[in-house]
Order: C-alpha cells, then sequence, then structure tokens
C-alpha cells in the first residue's frame, strides 16, 4: 500500500505557471511508472505527462512544449512544472504511480487530486 498527497495547485492567469508535486510513502520497492491526469469539467480524465523508470517521458499533445514532468527517486517524489497556462488547463490534476513487482506502466495507485484554475 502506498499513500500519495500532492500539492501546489491554485488559481492563476492565463500565461502564469505552477509547479505542483506529489509524495509517495508507504512500502514499495520501485516506482516503475509515475504520472500525472487530470479531469476537466465535463471531460473524462485524461493522461496530462508520465515518467518511467529511465526517465522516458511522454505528454499529451496539448501540453507538450509547456508542461515539464520529472522525478526524485530518492525523495518518492514526482513533479509537474507547468508553465504558459491556458484555460483549458483548468481541471483537477492528480499523481498516479505503479509500483507492482511485475514492473507495469499503468497508473495503480491514484492520489486525491489538487485544483487547478486558469483564469482567462
Amino acid at each position: 500500500q502506498v499513500q500519495l498527497v500532492e500539492s501546489g495547485g491554485g488559481s492563476v492567469e492565463v500565461g502564469g505557471s505552477l509547479r505542483l508535486s506529489c509524495v509517495v510513502s508507504g512500502r514499495y520497492f520501485r516506482i516503475n511508472m509515475m504520472g500525472w491526469y487530470r479531469q476537466s469539467p465535463g471531460k473524462q480524465r485524461e493522461m496530462v505527462a508520465t515518467i518511467i523508470t529511465g526517465d522516458l517521458t511522454e505528454y499529451i499533445d496539448s501540453v507538450e512544449g509547456r508542461f515539464t514532468v520529472s522525478r526524485d527517486d530518492d525523495k518518492g517524489a514526482v513533479y509537474l512544472q507547468m508553465d504558459r497556462l491556458k484555460p483549458e488547463d483548468t481541471g483537477v490534476y492528480y499523481c498516479a504511480v505503479n509500483v507492482s513487482p511485475e514492473m507495469g506502466v499503468t497508473p495503480e495507485d491514484w492520489g486525491q487530486g489538487t485544483q487547478v484554475t486558469v483564469d482567462s
């Protein structure tokens, strides 16, 4: 069992920046995948950015070049630097990880979510 705690959400004007943090605690051997997902009003939850062992990253097209995902394995943390924010980035952002012994890369454990609001 692992626990994920996100922080760093808030309200920002268009073009502004926010940095989300997520710290993983509990028992695990290795964090295979760490990522950020979001659910915008009226939409399904979608992957925003993921980073797997070896620092291989993936981004949804709409945030490519504006968001940067990074991880600190010593701290059990994953970060999402969000720059040049747009109103369509508004939503609840969830941290997710996969710590399975099989080294899977699909999200299995989730944080409680943090609200990001971009004001136009």
